[in-house]
């Protein structure tokens, strides 16, 4: 007798569900928020922008608090010492801003990214998070937005989304229709957000039920109800307008509602895409949709304006001649419009990723191959970097 196949997937899911709380239970203790490391003197001079000297000598002039020392008497400081360092020497600085790179006015808007692919397993999601952590250790205030679904980048911060927002919390409460039997409509965005363990950097959560607006907003569009579908997220972003320097957002491997919508809410797209032939193949498709959609779109709703549109090499070996060859190729197609910098492939990401963590947060004297880490926080750093200068520069600051 043949088996029913809603009940083969149940188990399935039930087994899943088991084996990944398992994993992250075993990487940390349930029910409880994620902890960062301390950071080195280098780490944290490097966030700060000055360089180990300087910190030394304003420890030693009295102009920022001693902070714990560890082996080899050297210093070790959290996340939250090195924000705190970086308003102490913003308070005594000649040039403040060095020590205060996000919004100094109304002027400066609040910077809107979103991470795209039509492909998984392109490195959108990693681009994305080791971005934002590395955004928020230099200084700036930052929320990820989660659009996808499958809610990977949710992980990141700690929690279990198929656990812990399968029954609310998650975005799609902020962007849902109202229904029209309860009466239930979206709530602001500001009531999902989730602190972390970071300084600066908040989570507004993904979830199964983001999958729900795909399927819900072709009827919405019927009865003509407002706000329409690519404007939901760009409203629902003015609850936070004046809380954020940037939102990332990690969109799903697909072009539907939810992506047009975060797009629509963007100034800024990152599109990653691996080096290779069928990645490339398939980029190209998602350009083909994506610029006959939002054509549609600007017609008929004066959306589609944007500052910045850039690939990312990601997943990048360096060691494959036909990546190197495939990687040139792009930047000599497409110009200015590949970013300089690279997320390498590295098996520390791999591995960090396996505890739920960017190559950032894992503590290198407990590593075996620590140069691998250092590879790759070299990538992080230099992606950051350089959007951190098209940040400044849509801001109309010099850099």
């Amino acid at each position: 007798m043949a088996d029913l196949l809603h009940q083969e997937l149940r188990s399935y899911a039930r087994d899943m569900t088991a084996a990944l709380k398992a994993m992250s239970e075993s990487a940390f203790s349930p029910h409880e928020l994620k902890t960062l490391r301390s950071f080195s003197s280098g780490e944290a001079s490097y966030y700060l922008g000055v360089a180990d000297g300087y910190l030394r000598k304003a420890h030693h002039d009295g102009r920022i608090q001693e902070v714990e020392m560890g082996a080899g008497n050297r210093r070790k400081y959290s996340v939250a010492q090195i924000a705190d360092i970086r308003s102490k020497l913003a308070e005594s600085a000649h040039k403040p801003e060095q020590f205060l790179p996000g919004r100094r006015s109304s002027n400066d808007e609040m910077q809107v990214w979103a991470f795209v692919n039509f492909k998984g397993g392109s490195g959108k999601t990693s681009s994305a998070i080791h971005v934002s952590h590395a955004l928020a250790l230099r200084g700036y205030r930052v929320l990820v937005v989660d659009c996808d679904p499958q809610a990977s980048i949710t992980t990141f911060f700690g929690y279990q989304p198929e656990l812990d927002f399968f029954d609310s919390g998650s975005l799609y409460d902020v962007i849902r229709y109202k229904d029209r039997e309860t009466g239930a409509g979206p709530v602001p965005l500001r009531q999902i957000i989730k602190k972390s363990y970071f300084h600066n950097l908040d989570l507004a959560p993904g979830g199964i039920h983001v999958s729900e607006f795909e399927t819900e907003t072709p009827s919405a569009l019927s009865r003509g109800e407002l706000p329409v579908f690519f404007d939901k997220i760009r409203e629902a972003l003015k609850d936070v307008k004046d809380d954020y320097d940037i939102v990332i957002m990690d969109c799903p491997p697909q072009l539907g509602y939810v992506t047009l919508s975060a797009i629509c809410a963007a100034q800024n797209i990152v599109m990653t895409i691996i080096p290779e032939r069928v990645d490339m193949a398939s980029a190209a498709q998602f350009l083909n949709m994506a610029s006959s959609l939002t054509e549609v779109l600007h017609e008929n709703a004066g959306v589609g304006l944007f500052d910045n549109f850039k690939f990312l090499l990601s997943r990048f070996d360096t060691n494959v001649a036909t990546q190197v060859d495939l990687a040139e190729f792009m930047r000599e197609l497409f110009g200015s419009a590949v970013m300089k910098s690279a997320f390498l492939k590295s098996s520390a990401v791999s591995e960090a990723g396996i505890s739920q963590q960017t190559v950032l947060e894992v503590d290198l004297s407990a590593v075996k191959n620590r140069k691998t880490y250092e590879r790759a926080i070299q990538s992080v750093h230099e992606i950051t970097a350089e959007i951190e200068e098209m940040i400044q520069k849509n801001w109309g600051r010099m850099t």
